[in-house]
């Protein structure tokens, strides 16, 4: 589902990452552990076609981002895509509801059934009418949350999801994540500092300078977080 060969990013000349490999299966979930600053966020970016790589490739479901112009990066993002953003990036005009609505929609497939759904998952039912101004900053992200996974996306990009929640809602939150991979086959990557966070996931990673290296189960559990 995602296939990453040698990825690299610098700005002027800093390197934010370097030499990035990274292979994702349909129905896995993997997370990348790494401390503040390592660049996981923009590695999220450039595999969503948002930030632009200085070499390496990304494949996502077998489509290459090289060449790609905007329309067509656009339109994998809202077929194939599901982003967590750690800004929330909700629109303040709409309600709960309609943000969650938003990739429905933009797919021409509304289902008000399926927004409830995912309302219920994240504990925001009762929230559907109300605007973001309306909402504390974890709720937000689980409005977020629900919005990237409406469409059953092929591929979940999660950028910090339980950074601003505490540790119930954080644990409800992981939950709907892993069901969304088990029940639709998707793959996740979930980046993060956390390591309760990447605990839930099948296999974790760690990002440093050099590139990506696996996490060991029992140092992934015990880690502290970055």
């Amino acid at each position: 589902m995602l296939s990453l060969n040698n990825l690299s990013k610098r700005y002027g000349d800093t390197p934010v990452f370097a030499q990035v490999s990274l292979q994702l299966q349909r129905g896995e979930f993997v997370a990348l552990l790494g401390e503040s600053g390592v660049g996981k966020s923009t590695l999220l970016n450039c595999i969503a076609g948002l930030d632009q790589a200085d070499s390496g490739t990304v494949h996502i479901d077998g489509q290459s981002l090289a060449g790609m112009d905007d329309d067509a990066s656009a339109r994998l993002r809202r077929e194939k895509l599901g982003f967590v953003f750690q800004a929330f990036h909700v629109l303040p005009h709409l309600t709960v509801a309609e943000n969650v609505s938003l990739p429905l929609r933009l797919l021409h497939r509304p289902h008000a059934q399926r927004v409830l759904q995912m309302l219920q998952a994240v504990g925001l039912a009762s929230l559907a009418d109300r605007l973001p101004a309306q909402l504390s900053g974890g709720q937000l992200q689980r409005v977020a949350i629900a919005r990237a996974v409406v469409h059953s996306p092929a591929l979940i990009l999660a950028d910090e999801p339980t950074g601003n929640l505490d540790p119930n809602t954080a644990q409800r939150v992981m939950a709907v994540l892993r069901h969304q991979v088990e029940e639709s086959g998707c793959a996740c990557l979930l980046v993060t500092h956390s390591a309760a966070a990447a605990a839930a996931a099948d296999r974790i990673l760690r990002l440093g300078p050099q590139g990506i290296e696996t996490v060991p189960a029992a140092a992934g559990s015990t880690a502290a977080d970055g």
